[in-house]
């Protein structure tokens, strides 16, 4: 690779790692996990710089970071791994203190809803209200028409809200 390339690959690398890792992680809820596939994004994206149009690298990163997600999930091993650990969260010191605890517990409950919804609609849900692509970009990153992107986002809204709703009364909002 020519030494621009490998600059022009570093600064997007930097600049974008800790993106593509939390998109990672909300696709699999799994830090560790997320890691890697932010990695294996990273190495792919690398292997394919001179093919990728300098204006649009952070969508085909996307594209990426998306395939690899649903390859790993393909893979027999994944499907015997259960994650059940918590992870910790690093506290916030500018938040209200008193809007704090109510705040963690809307994310944890968020986050966890999101992992019930199916693979696809949580994966449209991530790029649409994570990442706040618009649908045509969505559309691009998923390799679909505009149309099943609408139509995965409002099965997985309903997903989700009847995942909140689950698992939210099982808990009790401290106010």
């Amino acid at each position: 690779m020519r030494e621009a390339d490998e600059s022009a690959f570093r600064e997007f690398a930097v600049s974008n790692a800790a993106a593509l890792r939390r998109t990672a992680f909300l696709f699999c809820g799994d830090w560790h996990t997320a890691e890697d596939l932010m990695q294996a994004t990273l190495l792919k994206l690398y292997q394919a710089w001179r093919r990728v149009h300098l204006d649009t690298p952070a969508a085909y990163a996307r594209k990426i970071l998306l395939r690899t997600w649903l390859d790993e999930r393909r893979r027999p091993w994944r499907r015997v791994e259960i994650g059940d650990g918590d992870v910790p969260e690093v506290a916030d010191s500018s938040a209200d203190p008193d809007l704090s605890d109510h705040r963690l517990w809307a994310r944890d409950l968020v986050r966890t809803a999101l992992l019930e919804v199916p693979e696809r609609q949580r994966a449209v849900l991530v790029l649409r209200y994570f990442e706040d692509l618009p649908v045509s970009e969505v559309a691009v990153v998923m390799g679909c028409a505009e149309g099943t992107i609408k139509s995965q986002t409002s099965r997985g809204l309903v997903a989700l809200r009847a995942a909140v709703e689950a698992l939210g009364q099982g808990s009790v909002i401290a106010s």
